[in-house]
């Protein structure tokens, strides 16, 4: 239900299936992560009390990006930082994969809708290089 993709210990990925739960709130990233990603679930009536998120600076050293597969079947490969090709996965409708570090693609098996979440600004080109 929770799969980590590492290479030399270096967390590339996180794969949360559709099938998890668990009760309350589970966060899959460490609290030093510039991306944060929890699941959360509550019982009817529970109350979340309001509240505003203090402004602070935050240094961001490479982009990390959340993909919510709405529907369809992708298939990632995942690279090293030196552009190596390590291995690869299937993600279904359903799925979320927290992209941390090294490098990826995508063939869309079928179909695909996915909702994108990373950090800002986007650079253009200065955003990425592509091999």
């Amino acid at each position: 239900m929770i799969e980590e993709i590492k290479y030399n210990d270096i967390l590339l990925a996180i794969i949360i299936r559709n099938d998890f739960h668990c009760d309350g709130v589970k966060f899959f990233t460490p609290d030093e992560s510039s991306q944060q990603l929890a699941f959360m679930s509550h019982p009817k009536g529970k109350k979340i009390q309001p509240h505003l998120h203090n402004k602070c600076e935050r240094t961001i050293h490479s982009t990390k990006e959340v993909l919510f597969i709405k529907s369809g079947k992708i298939h990632v490969d995942f690279y090293s930082n030196n552009q190596e090709y390590l291995e690869s996965r299937d993600l279904y409708a359903g799925d979320v994969i927290l992209l941390s570090e090294g490098g990826h693609g995508f063939e869309f098996l079928e179909d695909a809708q996915m909702f994108e979440v990373k950090q800002g600004p986007y650079l253009g080109d200065m955003d990425k290089v592509r091999f």
